[in-house]
């Protein structure tokens, strides 16, 4: 994907076509850097979309009374199968509330790993902090998760605020409502005895050590 973007972006300047007026114009940034820098903004949103899925997932499996309030939601909203749609997003407010709760209690891990939930789940800032709890996320005073309240910053701030906020935005509701509308998931045997193993791993992204194991069924 980056070496096509690339050769467009080239195939275009030496055609002289019309400027885009974007960053790369005027840019002495050769094809290597521009592959590198395309494969890192790659890279970076599918890792940490991947990630902040899976624990999503492990969220809502401990927390069955969360999944049924989303499939009501959907069911009131969709009817029992059509698929979810980008245009309906705004229309489930729970099921934003439920992403929103997921972004607030996913560990940044990558720049203060060690024991960064005691920051992200404190009491000074949130009521029932270790619960998880969309609720919180509805009705009442709106906290926002864009940079502008201190207490939930899953995207960072300022300049270096993350880019791919407008994606996440609509494409994990998407993801995460299509698996629970969908299917149904249970935990293998042993997990069932054992529960989830929350076991972290740091990297570019913080992980499950043992990724998440579920069975989905068709519903």
């Amino acid at each position: 994907m980056s070496d096509i973007s690339v050769a467009l972006r080239q195939r275009e300047r030496e055609a002289g076509g019309p400027g885009k007026n974007d960053m790369q114009e005027g840019s002495v940034l050769s094809h290597d850097a521009l592959r590198v820098l395309l494969s890192d903004l790659y890279g970076a949103g599918a890792s940490t979309t991947a990630a902040l899925i899976e624990w999503g997932m492990v969220d809502l499996i401990q927390n069955p009374e969360v999944v049924q309030k989303v499939r009501d939601e959907l069911t009131t909203v969709l009817g029992e199968k059509p698929p979810i749609e980008e245009s309906i997003i705004a229309r489930l407010p729970y099921l934003q509330a439920v992403v929103k709760e997921i972004l607030s209690s996913a560990d940044g891990g990558a720049l203060v790993p060690r024991k960064a939930e005691a920051d992200i789940k404190s009491s000074e800032a949130w009521d029932d902090a270790d619960k998880f709890m969309p609720e919180r996320f509805i009705g009442g005073e709106t906290r926002s998760y864009i940079g502008q309240d201190f207490g939930v910053i899953p995207f960072g701030l300022g300049r270096r605020i993350c880019p791919g906020m407008p994606l996440v935005q609509k494409l994990i509701p998407l993801i995460l409502g299509t698996l629970l509308h969908r299917f149904e998931w249970t935990l293998p045997a042993k997990a069932k005895v054992t529960g989830i193993d929350m076991t972290e791993r740091c990297g570019v992204v913080l992980s499950p050590v043992n990724p998440l194991q579920a069975i989905p069924k068709e519903i």
